[in-house]
């Protein structure tokens, strides 16, 4: 035989080498040859082609073996599954020792030692000439081993490689996709390891695996080698770009979130590769990778990803994996390939779940999905306990494993202890499309066998168990029929977690973005007790700051970052449309229950009239906490780019008052006009309606608040129970309000546009705004679909009248 008949260098390879060396190792070599002078760096290595596992079972006249092994078999036998397998692997497995093969082995293997050095460390991976398609992600399906050394163990490790073809989870997933068995063959790549053991490794999406959206860069990462992270053994950070911006020159990390990292994959010696060690407590509490890294792995990302769309003339989405070598410090791209899930949603349709009502909650995780399912427990400890699972039931485990498969395709929902969103549960749960709850530490110690429970998806990034079988509600609307009014609709919004899914549905933007809600979920901490953390009294609640914010150089900086990754990723999700974001509106109770925050907070007897809105801004007794969140909304706008930000005043009573917080803004380097800067107020008190002109001198728009403007208009307390009754936005005197507000600021020219819910709930207010040209309605994004027919509605009769009239 020939020196190189059966391997292959990776600068000889292309995508288009798919049937000779299979789908991963072509976009290993086109990735190594093609993206190189992009900076792109990618370790060297060899494939054994395809051709040598046929050539191999044709000499050792295995097929008519395998084939008569294979034939008839019912993949729902699982027992019978498995005994195939272990017999179809073992005729591959000994086929396939052949000398030649040895040979061509060993002589690139030191091929490899003269650029890397003597005994180098190699990863071996299955590649199978079927994979990565479009249409097909074998992910998972075939073996992978780390750390092999030496030409004798490396062609062990291409030989398990071989057989790995025939793992019962790849015999039942061709099964399912109508592969023939004998149609598709496996090739091995041989790369040099990275040394990410000793530093951090993980997987990129060029899109939120969630949503499908496409406009974001998602990195997770974790401590040592990235198999911990495939395989859902550990929680992984995560971190987010936003690619519009970044392509603009704006280099800075959209939001973030710190996992677990439990344990750390690194190399071990002997017949062992690889070995678990846990983390070490002060590592757990630091990120993995700096931003320095996280924003050059989105650039490598990006660059991959047009490199791909390119080459097939459409935009394709990428699945990357990286490691980062702990030895040189550089950041290296070991696997790309198409992403086969998200990016095939179609926009046809939008399905949203809703609970009825809510129970117990068991366990607490992950979200992967935006469904609702119910079934039965069926906790899994070993592959002994798959033989008596049921289709419909709820699979709980610590974590799942690829050998698994069969039976995951049956499950109405997932749930493991363990494990970030690109693990393997969440990957076969979104490319089933079940929920899975994924990283709850305890469910696995929450539940037993047989237990009815509620697996919820749809209320953002957090995913709950339910014990008991929960009602639940499933909308699905089409949009294909949907006709846009020309009156704007806008979404109120407040949680950043479903900001990329409800951006993909049809909207205008923002009309009300609810700082206080990231301020309440995401931070916990008055300002003030970040600004002068000496004035906290409690000591139970300086010790739960100091924890919090250990990690910042100060801890105001803790409420700038997580309050501007709030705020900035619900502006990255809906630009280059605006997002109109309030200013913090809580009252002096409110603002009490935050952590420190009875110490900064005067007590009222009616705090919905009380040191509120605008009044707080500028004074003494808050002026610190707003200089919080002035400099969180400059670095939405300056650092990250997201100029489609604009910033709202709320009740703001006084002219004085309004140029008292235009002033202190600009003082914080938010200057109306300035970078294209605009400022809006809430129209919410009758005397922002009365001075209208005045006010929109100040100001360049206008959101009318309905809920506070009829309270204060028919001096009903919405909130009380005896006097609620009397709450009704349809008033006459209301009525009176919203056409003096509409009228007043167009007046003025003006954008002016109403963020309640009042729209929403009656037809008639909707129908009486776009008749009184509102700019636009913004309602919670339930809201938006209904609102966009009356308002389409309401334009067609207004048309209509119009015609008649002429």
């Amino acid at each position: 035989m020939n020196a190189s008949v059966y391997t292959r260098w990776f600068k000889d390879i292309r995508l288009e080498d798919v049937p000779l060396v299979g789908g991963k190792t072509a976009s290993l070599g086109e990735l190594y040859s093609a993206l190189a002078r992009h900076g792109v760096k990618v370790p060297n290595g060899f494939a054994l082609i395809a051709s040598a596992y046929r050539d191999a079972l044709t000499e050792a006249g295995a097929w008519d073996e395998l084939g008569g092994l294979l034939a008839g078999l019912d993949k729902r036998n699982i027992a019978d599954l498995a005994k195939r397998g272990r017999a179809a692997r073992a005729i591959v497995y000994a086929a396939t020792d052949q000398e030649y093969l040895r040979r061509e082995v060993a002589d690139a293997y030191r091929q490899l030692e003269q650029e890397y050095g003597a005994n180098v460390a190699v990863a071996v991976r299955s590649s199978a000439t079927a994979e990565d398609l479009p249409t097909a992600s074998f992910a998972g399906q075939h073996e992978s081993f780390l750390n092999v050394r030496g030409p004798d163990d490396l062609m062990l490790a291409c030989r398990r490689c071989f057989a790995s073809l025939f793992t019962d989870r790849a015999i039942s997933y061709r099964i399912d996709n109508g592969f023939d068995h004998f149609k598709v063959a496996l090739s091995v790549a041989v790369m040099k390891m990275v040394r990410s053991d000793l530093a951090a490794s993980g997987v990129i999406f060029t899109l939120d695996t969630e949503s499908g959206y496409r406009d974001v860069v998602f990195v997770t990462g974790a401590y040592g080698l990235g198999e911990n992270i495939v395989q859902g053994t550990v929680d992984p950070d995560e971190f987010y770009v936003h690619k519009p911006t970044f392509n603009s020159g704006f280099r800075a990390v959209l939001s973030r979130r710190m996992g677990t990292k439990e344990m750390r994959m690194v190399y071990a010696k002997g017949h062992a590769t690889t070995r678990n060690v846990a983390t070490s407590q002060a590592a757990r509490k630091r990120f993995c990778i700096d931003d320095k890294n996280v924003l050059e792995l989105a650039r490598c990302a990006i660059v991959v990803e047009g490199h791909y769309s390119q080459k097939a003339g459409a935009p394709t989405p990428m699945d990357v994996e990286w490691a980062k070598d702990g030895s040189d410090g550089a950041l290296y791209i070991i696997q790309a390939r198409p992403e086969t899930v998200a990016s095939r949603r179609g926009p046809d349709a939008l399905e949203s779940y809703a609970l009825k009502s809510t129970g117990k909650v068991v366990a607490a995780g992950r979200a992967v999905g935006e469904k609702i399912a119910t079934g039965k427990v069926r906790l899994i400890k070993n592959e002994r306990d798959l033989r008596a699972f049921r289709p419909g039931e709820v699979l709980v485990a610590s974590a799942t494993s690829p050998d698994w498969e069969p039976v995951m395709k049956t499950a109405a929902a997932i749930v493991t202890d363990h494990g970030g969103r690109t693990c393997h549960a969440a990957i076969i749960a979104r490319e089933l499309g079940v929920p899975a709850v994924v990283g709850t530490e305890n469910i696995t110690r929450q539940v037993k066998t047989g237990m009815s429970v509620t697996v919820s998806c749809a209320d953002g990034d957090i995913g709950h168990v339910y014990d008991g079988a929960l009602p639940f509600s499933v909308e699905r609307i089409a949009t294909d029929r949907l006709e846009r009014p020309h009156t704007e609709i806008m979404v109120n919004l407040g949680n950043p977690e479903i900001a990329f899914k409800t951006a993909m549905a049809p909207n205008d933007g923002v009309g009300l973005a609810r700082m206080e809600f990231i301020i309440n979920q995401h931070i916990g901490i008055h300002p003030m007790a970040l600004a002068q953390p000496a004035k906290v009294k409690s000591a139970r609640d300086r010790r739960s700051i100091k924890l919090l914010t250990e990690r910042y150089q100060k801890p105001s900086d803790f409420f700038v970052e997580r309050l501007s990754e709030g705020v900035g990723t619900i502006a990255a999700a809906f630009y280059p449309r605006p997002v109109i974001v309030r200013l913090s509106d809580f009252k002096t109770n409110e603002y009490a229950n935050l952590l420190g925050g009875a110490d900064f907070e005067p007590k009222e007897e009616n705090p919905m009239l009380g040191f509120r809105g605008a009044a707080r801004y500028a004074h003494p007794a808050y002026a610190e906490g707003f200089a919080l969140e002035c400099a969180a909304l400059r670095r939405v706008r300056n650092a990250m780019g997201l100029t489609n930000l604009k910033i709202m005043i709320p009740f703001c009573r006084r002219l004085d008052e309004a140029r008292n917080v235009i002033e202190a803004m600009a003082r914080h380097g938010l200057t109306r006009g300035e970078g294209g800067l605009e400022i809006f107020m809430m129209c919410e008190i009758p005397n922002n309606v009365i001075l209208i002109d005045q006010f929109a001198k100040l100001f360049d728009g206008f959101s009318i608040g309905s809920n506070d403007l009829t309270q204060l208009t028919l001096g009903v307390d919405r909130d009380s129970d005896i006097v609620a009754f009397d709450f009704d936005e349809r008033d006459p005197g209301m009525l009176q309000m919203l056409t003096m507000a509409v009228r007043g600021a167009k007046r003025s020219q003006r954008h002016v546009g109403i963020c309640g819910e009042a729209p929403a709930n009656y037809p008639e207010i909707a129908k009486f705004l776009t008749e009184l040209g509102i700019d636009s309605i913004s309602v919670n994004p339930s809201s938006v679909l209904r609102t966009m027919v009356i308002v389409r509605e309401a334009e067609r009769s207004m048309a209509k009248s119009t015609v008649v009239a002429s």
